[in-house]
């Protein structure tokens, strides 16, 4: 089989094409990248090592796919600027041109040399002002969805895919969610094979967190390295939530997607943790403490940014009855394969997070 992996080398990439490599040794994996993305380039030297094949390319850049040999099975569109800040503050050149510009050379290139594409979309196209309209109770440790909701596509399950997007939701959540109809109009038009992912937040080894992305990883490194956190937004408590997915869970739920027809005609799905992978920052940070055997100083900060939610929890019912999947890592699972990734690698990693 020959994969193609765009943001290759980043974290979500970089953790699949090793995973598509494992389960089949003779494929062909190759990994296509721009190495924007902090620590990005120190996955380079270990594709080399891992037989993975490496080329430095941007998705903005037609010529840049095009220059690639061959044709290809399967093409994981897994690039993107990947924080919903991105644009908030200046011009959202970057992340347009990235996120949107770049999966329609994507989705150009697909339509000549690929025959199935697996696109990582995100649950940022769900509209900010209705996420922060969804009843909440707030407990001890979190916030949790009340069990009565008059918003179409939210229960204490989590948010579905029927949850309206027609609100503004980010350039990063706009841009992804356009991407999405370009995809479902090119498997319309031209019969591409396709599947959409909706995916919650992304937990695992391999991840170069920052308080705007990766939050989850940056918790366990700052435990680690003694490093000062903070609760920011909704109080400053810490009990907004967020469901977790690890990577090797998302490489299950590819396989069973490309070996199936009822993957490959468009639709998007919700993919997550769901409410059992769930937690509050608040809770998070005991389970790091305890993993780390360290605590450090996480004062409050009340003020709330304007694309920050309290509670996302994916309601993954769909793609679970779809594919016969379900996720099998828990949090307490994502938080100890980070901190054992941080031990094994802690010289090199410490100029990143510390």
């Amino acid at each position: 089989m020959d994969i193609l992996i765009t943001g290759g080398a980043g974290f979500v990439g970089s953790s699949l094409a090793r995973s598509f490599k494992r389960k089949d040794p003779t494929a062909r994996v190759t990994a296509f990248d721009n190495l924007r993305r902090r620590g990005s380039e120190t996955n380079v030297e270990a594709f080399k090592r891992e037989g993975i094949e490496f080329v430095h390319g941007d998705i903005r850049v037609p010529s840049d796919l095009e220059d690639l040999k061959g044709s290809f099975d399967v093409l994981v569109e897994a690039s993107a600027e990947p924080s919903v800040h991105a644009g908030m503050d200046g011009s959202p050149a970057y992340v347009l041109s990235t996120n949107l510009g770049g999966t329609l050379n994507c989705l150009e290139f697909a339509r000549r040399r690929i025959d199935r594409l697996v696109f990582l979309s995100t649950s940022r196209v769900y509209s900010i002002a209705t996420l922060r309209g969804i009843a909440l109770e707030e407990k001890t440790t979190r916030f949790d969805a009340a069990a009565r909701q008059e918003i179409p596509g939210v229960s204490p399950s989590g948010i579905s895919e029927s949850f309206p997007t027609h609100l503004p939701r980010s350039f990063y959540g706009a841009a992804k969610l356009a991407s999405e109809m370009a995809i479902q109009e090119y498997a319309a038009a031209y019969g591409l094979k396709a599947v959409i992912n909706r995916c919650g937040v992304i937990a695992g080894p391999g991840q170069f967190g920052k308080v705007d992305q990766g939050v989850f990883t940056l918790w366990v490194a700052n435990h680690h390295f003694g490093k000062p956190l903070r609760y920011t937004g909704f109080g400053g408590k810490g009990k907004q939530v967020r469901d977790l997915l690890h990577p090797e869970d998302l490489f299950a739920l590819l396989e069973s997607q490309l070996a199936s027809s009822k993957a490959l005609t468009g639709e998007a799905f919700n993919v997550g943790g769901g409410a059992e992978v769930s937690a509050s920052l608040l809770e998070f940070t005991g389970l790091c403490r305890e993993a780390t055997g360290r605590s450090v100083d996480i004062p409050g900060d009340p003020a709330t940014a304007a694309v920050d939610v309290p509670w996302y929890v994916s309601d993954n019912a769909r793609v679970r009855e779809t594919f016969g999947w379900s996720p099998r890592r828990g949090v307490a699972d994502i938080v100890r394969d980070i901190l054992g990734w941080i031990r094994g690698n802690e010289e090199g990693l410490r100029r990143l997070f510390a």
